[in-house]
Parts: C-alpha cells; sequence; structure tokens
C-alpha cells in the first residue's frame, strides 16, 4: 500500500517501537498522531518529530478513547491508518504466589480488550478512506510463550487470532487491509526485565520492517527471530518453546 500523504494512529508512540515507526512515517510525509498514557512524555516525544500530534490517551479508559475518536472525527476525519501498539507486561513465571489472574487481567485489558475496543470505534473513519489499513503488534510470543511473561504471551496469542479474524472479515467488503506485527525481543525499556538491552533488536530495525511490510502488503509481518518460526525452522512445538526460552 502507499504509505504517505496519509494520517496515521499509533498507539504507545511515546517511546519504543511505537516512536521509531512514528519518526519513519512522519518522514514520509504523513501526519502522524501519537497517544500513550503519560502527557509529558507524549509531548516530548512529539517535539522531536516533524508532523506529529501528541493526544495523551490511556487506552484502557473509556472516556479517554470516547475523547479520542471524538477529535478524530472532528478535526482528523481521514484517519486511514491504526497501528495499534501499545502494551502492558509482568515479568514473573506461574507459580502458587504469582498472583497470575490479577497480572493477567491487566495485560488483557491493555493488550487484547483495548484494542478490540479502540478498533472497532474507529472503524467506521477507516471504511470511508479509499485505501486504509490497521497494524497489530503482537509477538514472536504469540506463536510459542515465553515463561518468564506467561500471561503476556497469552494476550498477544488472542491478538494474533483476533488479527486473522479481522483480516478475513473486512476483506469482504472494505478496503482496509489487516496487518500483523511479531517481533522477538527489542531493546526497549519495556523488555529490560527480559534482557532486552543485551539480547533485543533495536526499536528502529522493528518500525523498519514494518513500514517495509506495510508498504509491500505482507500482511503477517516478521523481523528478527521471528522470520525463523514464519517459514517453519522450529516444526515442533516445544522446539520453539525451547528456541524462545533458552536463555
Amino acid at each position: 500500500m502507499n504509505i504517505s500523504n496519509k494520517t496515521i494512529l499509533i498507539t504507545g508512540g511515546g517511546s519504543g517501537i511505537g516512536y521509531e515507526t512514528a519518526k519513519i512515517l512522519s518522514q514520509k510525509g504523513n501526519k502522524v498522531i501519537i497517544i500513550g498514557r503519560t502527557a509529558d512524555k507524549l509531548h516530548q516525544a512529539a517535539a522531536t518529530l516533524s508532523n506529529t500530534i501528541a493526544f495523551p490517551c490511556d487506552i484502557t479508559s473509556e472516556a479517554d478513547v470516547d475523547k479520542l475518536v471524538a477529535e478524530l472525527k472532528a478535526n482528523h476525519s481521514d484517519l486511514s491508518v491504526l497501528i495499534n501498539n501499545a502494551g502492558k507486561a509482568f515479568v514473573y513465571t506461574h507459580s502458587e504466589t504469582a498472583d497470575a489472574v490479577s497480572k493477567a487481567r491487566q495485560e488483557m485489558e491493555t493488550n487484547y480488550f483495548s484494542l478490540v475496543s479502540l478498533t472497532e470505534k474507529l472503524l467506521p473513519l477507516l471504511k470511508k478512506q479509499p485505501e486504509a489499513a490497521i497494524a497489530n503488534v503482537t509477538s514472536i510470543v504469540a506463536l510459542s510463550p515465553a515463561a518468564v511473561i506467561p500471561t503476556y504471551s497469552d494476550s498477544k496469542a488472542a491478538v494474533h487470532s483476533y488479527t486473522l479474524s479481522l483480516r478475513h472479515a473486512l476483506a469482504q467488503d472494505t478496503n482496509i487491509k489487516v496487518f500483523e506485527l511479531m517481533p522477538p525481543t527489542v531493546n526497549t525499556e519495556f523488555s529490560k526485565e527480559i534482557g532486552g538491552e543485551e539480547h533485543g533488536m533495536p526499536a528502529s530495525e522493528v518500525a523498519e520492517g514494518l513500514v517495509e511490510g506495510l508498504e509491500n502488503d505482507q500482511y503477517q509481518i516478521g523481523v528478527g527471530l521471528t522470520v525463523g518460526f514464519l517459514q517453519g525452522f522450529f516444526p515442533a512445538e516445544e522446539q520453539a518453546f525451547q528456541a524462545i526460552n533458552q536463555r
């Protein structure tokens, strides 16, 4: 698809993959809107980019999302690309004291339920455009879980499933293309606890992979180690699990 001169919304756009994606897309002549929970961080990020607007929004807050949707309808009705990148994760392993249910509820709320809700609310705007796209950022752990982020892995598997169903549904009678970015561990603040600084891909390379995938209509976008998973280098489920959890 043509990924220039469009209006693009990126959730979790103040840092990491979201920020690096905003940087590339803003340089391609797009109007980029980044959203996130922390206003100061978001505005500081937008100040370093061209053609970029910061709009503080907690995607788990229905009131915040309704304000965002109203703003988009009023002032950015040409929105044609939604990049669902925001995420939340807890680092722990399953045990009798892990409090996994509480952690999973928070992760699913941010990573899955809020993503589905925001996407549904923006579909009417996206459907009006001659060419539009939704890109959901999942993870290699959507294919095989990482034991140190077990319920985060569950949430990404849910988004992977949702993306497949959404792509099928929207292909029937809309111009909306549905993409999925599946990075491995990325060197961001988000991944420090699980070795991101030592073993993670640079966020800039992941963003480059996303933009290249959008431009080439590559609906399932793998980068780094994920490429091997998607190409079937790890045919057995246990082999795939061991590859992710070898450190």
